[in-house]
């Protein structure tokens, strides 16, 4: 799946010149290398295709974190009707901690955050961050995750130098308490406002900065190129778009399965998938294919018996179009030609009811369609009506009662 991530421009660079400012951006297939990186306008940025997704990486620079400990029994969500609630509870636990308003700021609660428990918040001006997400939207790359250049958590204790020369800093982790992090400029006694541990971390530079970080730290630094860093981001559980700046759920769960489903079609990593649920797909299909050939084959089989006792019961038919029709055509043509009563005509059925009737009840009336004989008039009740409805089904007679009346149809089949 195709990922386009975009760096926001610092809120002086949005603030300035609204829709103006130029966005750095890679552009990766597969989530681990680069395929396009470079800088510029919203409206020029590369489409990440059809599949993919565009995450906004927000630079360290732009942030501050708090650490908060959340009340016993607070839902921590950011989204749905308790969002408002937790908002609340978050403006009253930072209002001394902040220099600005907390209404003109957006906060973002980590993804492990527990009820009772500590946990690193997100703070950034919620105007500039709109504006800078409103400006990708309009030329076309709407956000689906929001995620920061660096988070809070890391026990081990870095040490990351970046910028320019004329702007360079440093970034430290790993501080208590939780992994904290610190921000310094990047001159020759920074390393000295740091606890020992972490100045003597291991030091990774971008290489626009790499020498004045090995001169501060007086010893050599690893490369670390920005676009690593992003990818490295955008692997995080962070979502910085929460509370009024959060997605909608149908919206993202919708953005979220086309992207799913685009990684699970092109992937090179999900290759193999594709292959087994192809040879899955293909040998249900033969095993279905199979199974309804041998079952048209046997009912092939079947009929040709059925027809077989037919023309051999019955010589004088010739062409079989229903043989359970015609075979039942044909032995009605018998009986009346030997004059032996059907099982299934009137005089059986009177004979039965005769047989099941209790001594001295006889039917006032007789109605017979067919296959249907009613008796009228029998007033049949209670255990005299189930113990004739028992007698008549013994002889394969099916028997009900309606009222005073008992009605008869024969079961047998030919």
């Amino acid at each position: 799946m195709s990922t386009l991530l975009v760096s926001l421009p610092l809120p002086d660079a949005v603030g300035a010149a609204p829709g103006s400012p130029e966005f750095a951006y890679v552009l990766t297939a597969d989530g681990v290398s680069v395929l396009q990186q470079s800088t510029a306008p919203a409206a020029l940025l590369p489409q990440p295709g059809r599949a993919g997704e565009t995450v906004a990486v927000v630079p360290i620079r732009a942030l501050s974190w708090q650490r908060v400990n959340l009340p016993p029994g607070l839902r921590a969500s950011t989204r749905g009707n308790t969002a408002p609630r937790l908002r609340a509870v978050l403006d009253g636990l930072l209002e001394e901690h902040l220099l600005d308003d907390p209404a003109s700021l957006h906060f973002a609660l980590a993804p492990d955050a527990g009820a009772g428990e500590a946990a690193w918040v997100a703070v950034c001006n919620r105007a500039w961050l709109r504006a800078a997400l409103q400006t990708l939207e309009a030329a076309g790359h709407p956000v689906a995750r929001v995620v920061p250049e660096w988070a809070p958590g890391s026990q081990e204790p870095s040490l990351h130098a970046f910028g320019t020369p004329e702007d360079a800093w440093l970034l430290a982790g790993g501080l208590p308490p939780g992994g904290a992090l610190a921000l310094l400029p990047l001159v020759p006694t920074a390393l000295s406002m740091l606890p020992l541990d972490v100045a003597g971390a291991p030091l990774q530079a971008e290489p626009a900065v790499a020498s004045l970080a090995e001169a501060a730290a007086g010893r050599p630094a690893e490369l670390e190129t920005a676009a690593a860093r992003w990818l490295e981001a955008s692997r995080s559980r962070w979502d910085l778009a929460q509370f009024d700046l959060a997605n909608s759920g149908r919206a993202r769960v919708a953005k979220r399965a086309g992207a799913l489903m685009g990684e699970l079609l092109r992937a090179p990593q999900w290759r193999a998938a594709r292959w087994g649920a192809g040879l899955a797909v293909a040998a249900q299909v033969i095993g279905l294919n199979a199974w309804s050939w041998k079952e048209q084959a046997a009912v092939q089989a079947q009929d040709a018996t059925v027809r077989g006792v037919l023309t051999q019961s019955f010589p004088n038919v010739r062409v079989v179009v229903d043989a359970p029709v015609q075979m039942q055509r044909e032995l009605t043509r018998l009986r009346q030609a030997s004059g032996v009563a059907s099982n299934s005509g009137v005089e059986a059925l009177l004979a039965a009811a005769g047989a099941a009737l209790p001594p001295g009840r006889s039917a006032q009336a007789l109605e017979f369609n067919g296959n249907e004989l009613r008796l009228v008039g029998l007033q049949l009740q209670g255990e005299e009506a189930g113990t004739t409805v028992a007698n008549l089904q013994n002889q394969g007679i099916s028997a009900r009662t309606e009222g005073e009346a008992l009605l008869l149809r024969s079961e047998a089949t030919p």
